[in-house]
């Protein structure tokens, strides 16, 4: 079948279900995740799953990024802004490179799947291979690497760099954390070695080694000629248009900007903002859409989709895939209309939904809350609501608001114990109950600031609190989720992250204050995602402060309740006992992690004791330390030393404004 939708609700093995369609199928998989976090948890139970298969990892590599942009209004020109994380970028280059090597590869991948991707054909065309005994000298096997954007380095090697040592050379592809060194007898490959790039302790000898490019977006000389004959033709289209229209600040600002990408691209093949320039690279027509991962997978001979498509919360990833396009079509047009760039940057885009459509085929749509294109295309729609382990839908119990529903409260004396006013009050007596048998709660507001304030204000009164939104960073959003898991912390505040699909059997209460603001954040669906997470705890229980009944919430509860009928009837006539879920706890940001920052994270814990027995003393000498090696020009171990000072001062993403957070990470 071309479409079909599973209802799975939380908790009841949809992931599991999906793992044994896609064994059976027999094909490429592609699974898309709505957001970086649920990719990553996605990406860790299906390598459980598939532990002899490769499983992929490919989201956007961006921790911060800010795209270029024009306001007419006030004639602010924003420049792209950009955090690349390399580890990522690893992961991206990883999953490529099995998509065009191996056929059991599933990879889950986030929205970024639909965005511009240099051109599979190019990228597995020019890669280059090294084999024992093959003719080869040292200075053209650099060049090679050189050519395909390597960068050579005489110090420590990270991924995509190449050195030469003695009669050898050493690299480290872009996608693993290997360093192959190449001995040369003469113009011969005499041995490869594969070394742990920490210890160089010898992993292997391979008799040959693949080497693909540093960078997706490959062109080689004779096309990047052509390209820039291209580029200047359309420079030239667009300076005529400029000057029939009578603009020419736009003329002189199109002009200089572009002459000056063509002579950097002509000298070193690179310039920023090449991107916006790939139609020309490509080859294609105006309008045509771009390369992507989905061009990676593998096609018929007739040129159709031959993998299996997977859309994990669909009634939010499918509206996320139809609306990148026109967002960006928008930005761009202003770009183009005031003279910061040429027509053909339109063509540097995201898919539309209808050209997604044509590249999947079949497709398998998951969610507890299918939306109406699901439902509207699938062919069947079948119902997994009962749990494996006989857990059913946790109990609801509505209460309300009342006006006292600010961070302050009046501390009322009953028989000696606190009783705190308003849905902030009753949520903190709740959770106090569930943390003193060892669970965990959650509380989803409605803002971040208002998830931040919560959380800080929990911290004051000494509970074990920590704030996740949009704003954290990908891998500290999964530090935060695993040390919750941990018992680390003991209550996790949230705005929409904590909804859809995050497995965490750990919770026992889920607070969702103000449920009665009818909108997007309360609607039916966000709240029977959010009622989910309290699904995989026998002892689940979810709060619902509200001092009105919306529709929303009417026909959330009517829902969960249904479920709940079924579940306990099927339980009682197969005389089953509920049971929490019992799930290892991984560390899914560990594949993500940089070396540096897991030295840090070592520091950490050799220097927190040694902190907190007098911080100011400690930091001023660390402070010394940092500087001694700034003067022996060891800037590694003051870029160390320096990151595990923020890290202490509390100087990181939590405690200061979403802006100084992406400027501390440069």
């Amino acid at each position: 079948m071309r479409h079909q939708t599973l209802l799975g609700v939380t908790g009841s093995g949809k992931t599991f279900t999906m793992a044994n369609v896609i064994a059976k199928y027999g094909k490429p998989a592609l699974v898309l995740a709505h957001n970086k976090t649920l990719a990553a948890q996605l990406a860790q139970e299906y390598r459980e799953f598939f532990p002899e298969n490769a499983v992929h990892y490919f989201v956007s590599y961006y921790d911060y990024y800010q795209p270029e942009a024009y306001i007419a209004q006030s004639d602010t020109y924003i420049e792209k802004e950009a955090m690349i994380n390399a580890e990522i970028d690893r992961l991206r280059h990883a999953a490529t490179q099995a998509l065009l090597t191996r056929r059991d590869v599933i990879i889950v991948a986030s929205v970024s799947a639909i965005y511009g991707l240099g051109s599979p054909e190019e990228y597995e065309k020019v890669h280059v291979k090294v084999a024992k005994g093959s003719q080869e000298n040292r200075a053209a096997l650099i060049r090679k690497l050189v050519g395909i954007y390597f960068e050579r380095t005489s110090a420590d090697l990270s991924p995509g760099q190449v050195r030469a040592v003695g009669n050898a050379l050493e690299v480290m592809p872009v996608s693993e954390r290997i360093i192959y060194r190449v001995s040369f007898d003469e113009d011969r490959v005499a041995r490869i070695e594969a070394l742990d790039p920490v210890s160089r302790a010898k992993l292997s000898e391979p008799a040959s080694v693949f080497v693909f490019p540093a960078k997706h977006f490959v062109t080689s000389e004779d096309e990047r000629a052509r390209a820039a004959r291209d580029i200047k033709l359309e420079l030239e289209e667009q300076l005529a248009k400029f000057k029939r229209e009578e603009k020419p600040l736009e003329a002189e600002r199109l002009k200089r900007r572009t002459l000056n990408d063509l002579a950097l691209i002509r000298e070193i093949g690179y310039t920023s903002g090449i991107e916006n320039y790939s139609r020309h690279f490509d080859g294609r027509a105006a309008g045509e859409p771009p390369h992507t991962l989905l061009s990676y997978f593998p096609h018929t001979e007739d040129g159709k989709p031959d993998f299996l498509t997977v859309i994990d919360e669909s009634h939010v990833t499918i509206p996320q895939i139809g609306g990148m396009y026109a967002g960006d079509r928008s930005r761009k047009d202003v770009l183009i209309e005031h003279g910061f760039r040429l027509p053909s940057a339109r063509d540097n885009r995201p898919l539309t939904f209808e050209e997604f459509e044509e590249r999947v085929n079949p497709s398998i749509y998951t969610s507890a809350t299918p939306g109406g294109y699901e439902r509207a295309h699938s062919e069947q729609v079948v119902e997994q609501i009962i749990r494996p382990t006989g857990l059913i839908d946790p109990e609801l119990i509505v209460r309300p608001v009342s006006e006292e529903n600010s961070l302050t409260h009046t501390v009322v004396r009953d028989n000696g114990h606190p009783n705190y006013k308003g849905q902030i009050a009753d949520f903190i007596n709740e959770a106090e109950t569930v943390i003193a048998r060892g669970g965990r709660a959650l509380a989803t507001t409605l803002t971040k600031q208002m998830a931040e304030d919560l959380a800080e204000f929990l911290k004051k009164r000494g509970m074990k609190a920590e704030y996740l939104h949009s704003d954290v960073k990908t891998i500290d959003r999964i530090d935060i989720l695993t040390k919750f898991r941990r018992g680390i912390f003991d209550i996790l505040v949230g705005v929409n992250l904590l909804r859809e699909g995050l497995d965490l059997p750990e919770v026992e209460l889920v607070g969702i204050l103000d449920a009665d603001k009818e909108g997007f954040l309360r609607s039916e669906t966000s709240l029977i995602q959010t009622i989910g997470r309290a699904a995989r705890n026998v002892l689940g229980r979810v709060v619902l402060y509200a001092d009105v009944m919306t529709g929303s919430l009417e026909r959330a509860i009517g829902e969960t309740n249904r479920r709940r009928e079924r579940q306990l009837a099927y339980n009682k006539e197969h005389n089953i006992t509920p049971q929490t879920i019992k799930k290892e706890i991984h560390d899914i940001a560990e594949t993500m992690r940089s070396e540096h920052q897991k030295t840090v994270d070592e520091l950490l814990a050799l220097d927190t004791l040694a902190y907190k027995d007098d911080p100011k003393a400690f930091i001023k000498r660390k402070r010394e330390e940092m500087a001694e090696a700034v003067e022996k020009l060891d800037f590694e171990t003051a870029a160390l030393i320096r990151d595990e000072i923020y890290k202490l001062e509390g100087a990181g993403p939590k405690k200061k404004s979403r802006k100084r957070k992406a400027l501390l990470g440069s």
